[in-house]
């Protein structure tokens, strides 16, 4: 056992001290940061630039006033003006473009034409859009001549929220978000994937590296290959877990700093609660009915947000930490074992497309199932793949959110846990006679001759 601790001291001093390690350490967490921080940069400046657009309707003033302005965004509404005659110099009259309703938009949803110069923002054709659904719904409402229609559509309009309350064997009930759950299902799975992936091809490469310098002829004279192999797995998963840790906090830490550096401190909410309604009328040309929307929407941020915290403290972070950590051990202790025995196998990377594949495939496809999980968490598919020990780490990870069964929890991590110490064994009769030979260009059947090697 000291040998191998000598060896795995060996392996993490000497992948700490690399100044691959050490670029990579530092750059990933400005570019996670910048994942992070870019979108919210891009929503909170978005365009200022104020649009004047041009409404053009055909003989009828059907709709008339019925688009209200919005921020940065005026609605002129022209007439005795032909379309064919302006939609060529709308930019010399001062209008950001032209819009054009046929009467036939009641029966005919395309008939809506937004000519401009560059690509109008989503948000912008989909306040047209809206807008002009509801001017079609209440005139086609009052041909059935029902009176007070307007009284009668601000009464009857309503918002329905589904919540979720998960039952328990023990009869307790608790607020769930299956959002939460979602969200919570495809980190956890992809995290399985990414450090699994990358931490098990650096015990290849590493293998590869001192076979190729012949470093390790001199390491095997005083140490078994098992226990060689063993060493190097650890250590490079000790240098794999503590990269990831550094990143987590230099990402914090810089998406903490540029927070309260560049984003005002104040939210949404209270900017809009602290704007009287008529003030937010008048600068930015919004109606009255829709800025009381809006501050009824901003009232509506904090309890909604509470919800959220609720429904995440419900979930089962005990279990979600202990089986994360289980299956990223166990799942890497898999992995990291056959990609040792492969790069023992061979001597350069080239060589190793041909073992690459029957590897990877698995993993690619459990991610794939993962995704799939978050739809239907119960499905049969679900079920076998998070027992194969092969995708497990990373289906399991994503159904745990939504509730497994004790027995099939357990059951997936005894059946992991004998298949990686399986592997871990068969890699190590692989590892003892493909690491010291050179030159030889290794196929399927040579390692299945390994395997049977006795001694």
């Amino acid at each position: 056992m000291s040998k191998i601790s000598v060896i795995i001291e060996r392996e993490y001093i000497t992948r700490v001290r690399k100044k691959s390690f050490i670029i990579m350490t530092l750059l990933a967490p400005l570019l996670m940061a910048a994942v992070i921080v870019v979108p919210t940069l891009l929503m909170t400046n978005q365009d200022t630039e104020m649009k004047k657009i041009a409404v053009i309707e055909d003989k009828s003033d059907l709709f008339k006033n019925v688009i209200p302005n919005i921020k940065n965004t005026e609605f002129v509404y022209l007439e005795n003006t032909r379309f064919e005659d302006l939609k060529n110099n709308f930019e010399q009259a001062g209008y950001y473009g032209v819009l054009y309703i046929s009467p036939e938009v009641i029966n005919v949803p395309e008939a809506v034409q937004m000519i401009s110069r560059k690509q109008p923002p989503i948000t912008l054709l989909e306040h047209i859009e809206r807008s002009l659904e509801k001017e079609i719904e209440r005139q086609k409402l009052l041909t059935y001549k029902i009176e007070n229609l307007d009284e009668i559509m601000k009464n009857v309009r309503s918002k329905v929220s589904v919540q979720t309350i998960k039952l328990d064997s023990t009869g307790s009930v608790k607020q769930t978000s299956t959002g939460i759950s979602m969200a919570l299902a495809y980190i956890n799975s992809f995290l399985i994937y990414i450090l699994v992936f990358v931490f098990g091809s650096q015990v290849m490469r590493g293998v590869i590296e001192e076979k190729t310098s012949r470093v390790v002829e001199v390491i095997i004279s005083s140490a078994k290959p098992v226990e060689l192999m063993m060493g190097k797995i650890i250590g490079l998963a000790l240098v794999g877990l503590t990269q990831f840790l550094i990143w987590i906090i230099l990402t914090f830490g810089i998406v903490t700093v540029v927070k309260s550096s560049v984003f005002p401190k104040e939210n949404v909410k209270t900017a809009v609660q602290s704007a009287p309604q008529d003030l937010m009328t008048r600068s930015m040309n919004i109606p009255q009915e829709q800025a009381e929307q809006i501050t009824q929407q901003a009232n509506n941020i904090s309890p909604e947000f509470a919800k959220i915290f609720d429904s995440a403290l419900n979930q089962p972070w005990g279990l979600i930490i202990f089986s994360f950590i289980f299956y990223f051990i166990s799942g890497y202790l898999l992995y990291a074992s056959i990609f040792a025995a492969i790069g023992s196998a061979v001597d350069n990377e080239t060589e190793t497309q041909q073992f690459m594949l029957p590897i990877t495939i698995p993993i690619i496809f459990g991610l794939f199932v993962a995704m799939s999980t978050m739809q239907n968490p119960e499905s049969s598919i679900a079920f076998w793949f998070s027992l194969i020990p092969f995708t497990s780490p990373i289906v399991m990870m994503a159904r745990i959110p939504f509730g497994v069964p004790g027995w099939q929890l357990a059951l997936s991590m005894v059946v992991l846990a004998a298949t990686f110490v399986g592997f871990v064994w068969m890699a190590a009769k692989i590892y003892r006679t493909g690491i010291l030979m050179y030159g030889k260009k290794t196929s399927w059947q040579e390692i299945w001759k390994w395997l049977r090697y006795k001694g």
